[in-house]
Parts: C-alpha cells; sequence; structure tokens
C-alpha cells in the first residue's frame, strides 16, 4: 500500500492501479470505472472516495488526473469529470 492511504483505500487503490494498467499507456480510465468495478449496485456512492484515493495516487505520481485532455497537478481542486492514466514522461 502506498503512503498515505488509509487501510480502507487499498481495494480502491489496488483496482484503480489494475484498470489503468490493464488500459496501458495510451488510453485513460473514468472512475466511474474503479467504483462500478468495486460495486456494481452501489458505485455511485463509492465515486468520492475514488477521486480521494486517486488524489492521493497523483501526488505520489503514480498516476495522473487528467481533465479536458490536460494533467492535473497534484493537490489540484477537482471539479467535473476526470480521467485517470498512467504517467507519461
Amino acid at each position: 500500500m502506498n503512503k498515505g492511504l488509509a487501510p480502507d483505500d487499498a481495494p480502491v487503490e489496488a483496482a484503480l492501479l489494475y484498470i489503468v494498467q490493464e488500459r496501458g499507456n495510451n488510453a485513460s480510465a473514468c472512475p466511474s470505472e474503479v467504483a462500478r468495478s468495486l460495486s456494481a449496485d452501489n458505485w455511485r456512492r463509492l465515486m468520492p472516495h475514488v477521486r480521494q484515493v486517486a488524489l492521493k495516487l497523483a501526488q505520489g505520481r503514480h498516476i495522473e488526473i487528467t481533465q479536458k485532455g490536460q494533467v492535473l497537478p497534484p493537490g489540484a481542486v477537482i471539479k467535473g469529470p476526470i480521467r485517470l492514466r498512467l504517467p507519461r514522461e
């Protein structure tokens, strides 16, 4: 588990990293895909938690968060739709 993540973040972190790694370097994933992989029925209530874990992973440079095709800086305030992807050099 990554530093700064709570124990209940582990399943979200694992699902998020699995999905973005499956997409590879040329694609991204929607946070709702992560939430749906964890709970098909209650995915909407998981969305804030998925976004919180994504922010922590972005701060650790494990993923990038994009909005309208632009990488958001770690720690950015996020409003609206986002995508998650592996870091690109």
